[in-house]
């Protein structure tokens, strides 16, 4: 299953989670890769977010910190250009997106590695 939007710039905040010790050794027991410090922020078309929905029923790993006071994420393989991904779908309570933007952590800088600017289109699947 795939789906469809355009990359948009962040605010910045994961990379410091995806930096956390805990984060980082989660993601590389899970998913095989160290992630690279920040996401790739992806804005769906309004007619594709039940189709996101869909594709993001399932979560693949959840990781929880060992400290409370630190919040727990649930992430899912995907694919973007060729290139092993996570999503990663942070507790509501501190979620910075609604619920049409996904955030991709990858093992390098996906927007400079694949050419990519703000405003490109850009596919995200559950399969290679």
């Amino acid at each position: 299953m795939n789906v469809t939007g355009w990359i948009e710039s962040g605010r910045g905040e994961a990379a410091y989670f995806t930096s956390l010790i805990w984060v980082m050794t989660g993601i590389e027991r899970h998913a095989g890769f160290l992630p690279f410090p920040g996401t790739l922020n992806v804005r769906i078309a309004p007619g594709e977010v039940e189709t996101l929905r869909q594709l993001f029923a399932v979560k693949d790993f959840q990781l929880i910190p060992d400290d409370p006071r630190l919040c727990s994420a649930s992430f899912k393989h995907v694919w973007v250009h060729g290139n092993r991904c996570v999503a990663v779908f942070p507790q509501k309570e501190v979620r910075a997106h609604g619920e049409d933007v996904i955030e991709i952590i990858a093992a390098c800088h996906l927007k400079r590695v694949l050419g990519l600017s703000d405003g490109d289109p850009i596919t995200v699947s559950d399969t290679a």
